[in-house]
């Protein structure tokens, strides 16, 4: 069962940022945003939602402007609500930045920069002869990293809340409208189908149901017969139910596609 979210929408106060163990490293605060890259940094991400589920979720997002590389997340302390998206071009990333950013991703929206150096999976694609260059310089700045120093975390956290201030305070830019895939919704006492038989009747779907506790109602589409709603009486009655019966066969030929309901 996946776990609940919370639906917080206010913007998270910036994290101490430090280089990802794949080789990329979040922007200084001073770069300017022409400076593009493969690579986008994500921040402000859901920390409730498990570490695997939330890559899941943006390779799914993300893959729609092209070959993904790579994502990176992970559910340490410093790394805790950030992650990286490689792509295969600066261009795609360039895109995909200009029409995500802001995305309520698990109702938290993403803030998205271009991140300061080539990820692994990039180099590795892309440039594989200067691979072991390029881990060897990176371990190396692992080492001498000047985010180390309480001091200049402080100072750059500070920076980075200024800008983001100012952001939040120019004009909205229109975006185009991404929905985030139907198999990544949050939990709900209301199941989605998709799919069905075009003669499927109340009924059938009742008795199908029924075999799980705690039903409450299922709901047809007159317009639309491959379609209908099945309600329960909590989310997690719901999560039973929808784990399942995903994917079976009514009809004995085509599988029925279940997922929670978007509130």
């Amino acid at each position: 069962m996946a776990e609940v979210v919370a639906p917080p929408m206010d913007i998270a106060e910036p994290q101490p940022q430090v280089a990802a163990p794949n080789g990329v490293e979040p922007p200084t605060a001073s770069e300017e945003p022409e400076n593009v890259s493969e690579t986008l940094y994500i921040q402000n991400l859901n920390e409730k939602i498990k570490v695997d589920v939330i890559k899941q979720s943006l390779r799914s997002l993300f893959k729609t402007y092209g070959e993904v590389l790579d994502v990176v997340a992970h559910s340490n302390l410093r790394m805790r609500g950030q992650a990286f998206v490689s792509f295969e071009s600066p261009e795609v990333a360039k895109k995909a930045m200009e029409e995500v950013r802001g995305f309520p991703l698990y109702n938290k929206p993403m803030q998205i920069s271009f991140a300061r150096s080539r990820s692994d999976a990039v180099v590795k694609k892309l440039d594989a002869e200067h691979f072991d260059a390029h881990k060897a310089q990176r371990d190396e700045h692992k080492k001498n990293t000047r985010y180390t120093n309480p001091l200049k975390q402080k100072l750059r956290a500070k920076r980075m809340a200024t800008d983001i201030d100012g952001a939040a305070a120019a004009p909205a830019v229109k975006r185009p409208n991404v929905q985030m895939p139907d198999e990544y919704l949050p939990p709900n006492k209301i199941l989605f189908l998709q799919n069905l038989p075009e003669n499927v009747d109340k009924e059938q779907l009742t008795t199908l149901f029924t075999q799980y506790p705690n039903l409450h109602e299922v709901r047809l589409i007159p317009t639309k017969k491959d379609i209908a709603f099945v309600e329960f009486v909590d989310e997690a009655s719901a999560g039973v139910a929808k784990d399942a019966l995903h994917n079976y066969k009514l009809d004995g030929e085509n599988k029925i596609k279940i997922t929670f309901a978007r509130k």
